[in-house]
């Protein structure tokens, strides 16, 4: 719906959107409120036509619906806060970012074909969508889904002592750990396997005789930590 404000406009007989007639919803000396045609994107003139002629005309502008073809990353934690870059098309008006219906907490348009976001809270696996004057982008094309992840989290260690050289098998249980993207041994990295979503096999790295913390790390936090023991050569 479109308002258009003016004088002398009592009785039109039509508006135009550049060559095409809008459906007139009201009518008044100063005001007309019309329901606009389908239009390219681009800037076409509207005119009104009364019994004493043709108005000066005044541009309106068509906008290209949004599209959101990627993200970077989909995966974050449950409790939001953390900056995912959306990829896509006729962003630069954007005026609401939402995942699965929730606002995000902030957006900044850094180019037409990209937005840095602040995403909300939420649970499950939900579609990220853009609106602007031009509408609402969908799901039809790319990849515009964010999965939300508990944070990872440390029950046991199997066994829970080794050797200070290192080269040890060490079996994580705990929950939230499908997403493992590493491991540390006392801050120091180490190779591991995710194995499912409870467990995830690590080979110790080589440290010093003593207790050190182990740490897994998701896309939504570290874990909690638990202790292992180096035991000297």
């Amino acid at each position: 719906m479109v308002t258009i404000s003016g004088t002398n406009l009592s009785g039109a007989t039509s508006v135009k959107f550049g060559s095409n007639a809008a459906t007139i919803l009201t009518n008044t000396a100063s005001q007309i409120t019309v329901i606009a045609p389908v239009g390219p994107p681009s800037s076409v003139n509207v005119t009104v036509s009364t019994a004493g002629g043709t108005s000066n005309p005044l541009p309106y502008f068509y906008i290209a619906a949004p599209t959101v073809s990627d993200l970077s990353p989909h995966l974050g934690p449950a409790t939001g806060g953390n900056t995912v870059i959306l990829f896509g098309s006729n962003l630069t008006l954007t005026s609401t970012v939402s995942f699965g219906g929730i606002p995000a907490t902030g957006f900044t348009v850094v180019s037409d074909n990209q937005l840095n976001v602040t995403a909300p809270a939420g649970t499950g696996t939900v579609t990220v969508t853009v609106t602007t004057p031009g509408g609402t982008s969908t799901a039809a094309t790319g990849n515009p889904y964010y999965t939300y992840l508990g944070a990872p989290v440390l029950t046991s260690l199997t066994p829970s002592h080794g050797a200070d050289l290192g080269g040890d098998a060490v079996v994580l249980g705990g929950s939230n750990l499908t997403y493992t993207d590493a491991v540390t041994f006392g801050g120091v990295p180490a190779s591991f396997a995710a194995i499912s979503d409870s467990q995830v096999v690590a080979t110790s790295p080589g440290g010093a005789p003593g207790t050190v913390s182990v740490v897994a790390h998701t896309p939504a936090g570290n874990s909690n930590a638990l202790p292992y023991v180096y035991d000297p050569s």
